[in-house]
């Protein structure tokens, strides 16, 4: 009878084995294993395989180990947890949802490179919530575009900006709840919520986040991934990556893209690593972490070319004496295991010159938004400069053309692979085409779009990346966007058709291209050829200072070209190949 019992009863069994082993301070691999048996489930290096979870349903098992280190100080997992868990009440409250499940509700917040946001993004998560996290650097007026195409039911909002924020959640009509500095809270949490739990035990099909992004035509769109996209994505690079607890990873990013959020927030509190945020990107800074003599040190870094430009900038002006350089060299060798370039491409003089500076050749990799990660070159092994290496787990890739004839497929495949392998179409060998995307890291659908979701994917289920690729010498490479309306600089993709619609505003303009240039630093820069109303005068000072009321920062021209005329075609299209050719042919 009793053996009964206990069998009939192992699940509950199992939660409270685990949160007392928690309290005594087993590891996570004893706390899995104690949950897997109990249930008569096999051990595993991920817990009860098949399962989908967000990250903070592991982090009670990582108790007191350090998850964030920002500049208030240190956060445990275990101050994580709760002090979530206490928001998520407090969400749910606000909402008046005593069952304690939005069933998908999305929760914006707008939270700085800290703990907060952590904080925020496990909170819509306990509550059932899909969150939707906003930039600081954001204009009033997209923060608000954001908000209303998303129907967030609630803002969740840091303190620091409660006072900018909330005239326009009343202008929306919804509701602000301020979250301290840091996400502490203000009182001592009850103890009992490092024990509790979240009510939510399913998640396969929820939705996690809603991250908005660049298209070719009209505003941004909101890309809505659930938590079995958002966990493939991790549990891959954490597979290929070689990510474990002992990692301390620099944190520089913002968090509203997928490289920010996934690559160097989730992957390191999936495996119980520690995160060191910085409020914004500082070169002096990221050499001091990098150079630290005493623990913690830090051990990967990733961030966008242009990044890597600056610290490069940085380290010629101010690291100039030769021992000093052979320190630097030494240090980042010894120390440093992984050091990651995405979002953009990677110019091979940055990867060449940052080789010689640290020892370390950049691990390109690719990746966007409504896929993910999908391809990175080998963590051991020859990385090839220029390449994005090969599939990711569970990632499946496609490079294919529109086919000429009438009758037939829609598509020529060139090649297609997977981790295990690529086949290429005899004859079609080296031949450039569009790069598609099929797996679960592959994005559920852009919200409230279902015809820009349906024209997103070919008939037999491929997402079109927009990117123009090829498959030799055994590897894959980027060619660039297949649209010249899409624009990668300093890691953002940013629309030239959005900043064209921002720029006909200006009452001094009266037509307006915006083109792609190419740059060093930024891979592109945003350049705007413009035709001015008559008798009307611009300089670049001028327009930037205009744009900053509306705009992102990183959509703003970079550089000014005023023109007679802006060519277009009988259908009164520019012809933005041409233009890019006429003004930076050399």
């Amino acid at each position: 009878m009793l053996g009964s019992l206990l069998i009939s009863n192992r699940s509950y069994l199992a939660k409270c084995l685990v949160r007392v082993l928690c309290l005594r301070g087993w590891d996570s691999s004893g706390l899995r294993a104690a949950h897997c048996i109990f249930k008569g489930l096999h051990t595993s290096r991920t817990p009860c395989r098949g399962q989908v979870a967000p990250v903070f349903t592991r982090a009670l098992a990582f108790g007191d180990k350090i998850a964030i280190v920002d500049q208030h100080g240190e956060h445990s997992y275990k101050d994580l947890y709760a002090r979530s868990l206490h928001l998520s009440q407090m969400i749910c409250k606000t909402l008046g949802n005593s069952g304690g499940d939005l069933k998908g509700e999305r929760i914006s917040f707008l939270c700085p490179n800290d703990a907060s946001y952590v904080t925020a993004q496990w909170a819509s998560w306990m509550s059932g919530g899909t969150a939707v996290p906003l930039y600081r650097k954001h204009p009033v007026s997209e923060l608000e575009y954001f908000i209303k195409d998303s129907q967030s039911a609630l803002l969740v909002v840091e303190e620091e900006y409660v006072e900018k924020i909330t005239p326009s959640a009343g202008k929306l009509g919804v509701p602000v709840l301020s979250l301290p500095k840091s996400g502490r809270c203000d009182s001592k949490v009850d103890a009992s919520l490092f024990e509790a739990s979240c009510p939510i035990s399913e998640w396969k099909g929820r939705g996690a986040m809603i991250i908005y992004t660049s298209g070719t035509t009209g505003r941004p769109k909101g890309v809505l991934s659930t938590h079995q996209n958002v966990q493939a994505v991790i549990t891959g690079l954490i597979n290929k990556w070689e990510w474990t607890k002992d990692d301390i990873i620099l944190h520089v990013l913002p968090l509203h893209h997928v490289h920010g959020v996934v690559n160097k927030l989730l992957c390191p509190l999936w495996v119980g690593a520690t995160c060191i945020m910085l409020p914004e990107f500082n070169a002096k800074a990221v050499w001091e972490a990098f150079l630290k003599p005493q623990a913690p040190r830090v051990n990967v870094f990733m961030a966008v070319p242009t990044i890597y430009a600056k610290l490069m900038e940085h380290y010629d002006k101010h690291f100039r004496q030769p021992h000093v350089q052979d320190f630097i060299h030494a240090a980042c060798r010894e120390n440093i295991r992984l050091m990651v370039s995405g979002s953009a491409a990677l110019p091979v003089p940055i990867l060449e010159r940052w080789k010689s500076i640290t020892g370390h050749t950049l691990l390109e990799r690719y990746g966007m938004t409504e896929v993910g990660m999908a391809l990175s070159n080998p963590l051991h092994g020859p990385r090839i400069p220029g390449s994005v290496g090969l599939p990711l787990p569970g990632v499946q890739v496609r490079i294919a053309s529109e086919s000429s004839q009438k009758e037939g497929p829609a598509y020529t495949i060139h090649a297609e692979g997977d981790e295990n392998g690529t086949k290429v179409t005899p004859g079609l060998d080296d031949k450039e085409g569009e790069l598609f995307v099929k797996g679960p890291t592959v994005f559920l659908e852009y919200w409230n779009r279902p015809k820009e979701t349906r024209d997103a994917f070919t008939p037999d289920g491929w997402f079109k990346t927009g990117d123009t690729a090829v498959y030799k010498e055994g590897t894959y490479w980027i060619r660039g966007r297949t649209s010249v309306d899409i624009i990668k600089s300093g890691g953002y993709k940013i629309s030239a058709l959005e900043v064209e619609r921002h720029l006909l505003a200006h009452p001094s303009i009266a037509d307006v291209a915006v083109i792609g240039a190419p740059d060093m630093t930024w891979g592109q820069k945003i350049s705007a050829v413009v035709r001015l109303h008559e008798g009307q005068a611009l300089s670049l000072t001028d327009l930037k200072e205009w744009a900053r009321e509306f705009m992102a920062p990183y959509t703003i021209p970079s550089e000014l070209l005023v023109v007679e005329e802006i060519p277009r075609n009988q259908m009164g299209k520019v012809d933005k190949k041409q233009l890019l050719k006429h003004f930076y042919s050399a």
